[in-house]
């Protein structure tokens, strides 16, 4: 398994989150292939890292609400 420093990376904000502190995530495009994904509550933890092709598998599975409501 590969290690990314994400240390540098410019995070945003989910177009769907709102400032009220809830449950947000922040991505950032600034690594080549890859896809860093963090919780905005918790900015110096950990960040979980995907494939750039994954990411986009994801999100249209998001888009095409292909996941169960809890």
């Amino acid at each position: 398994m590969r290690e990314f420093d994400v240390s540098t990376a410019q995070w945003r904000k989910s177009s769907y989150s709102d400032d009220n502190g809830g449950n947000c995530v922040e991505v950032s495009d600034t690594h080549p292939g890859v896809v860093p994904v963090r919780d905005s509550k918790t900015p110096h933890g950990p960040a979980l890292v995907f494939t750039a092709p994954d990411w986009t598998t994801f999100i249209e599975a998001v888009k095409g609400e292909h996941f169960p409501a809890s």
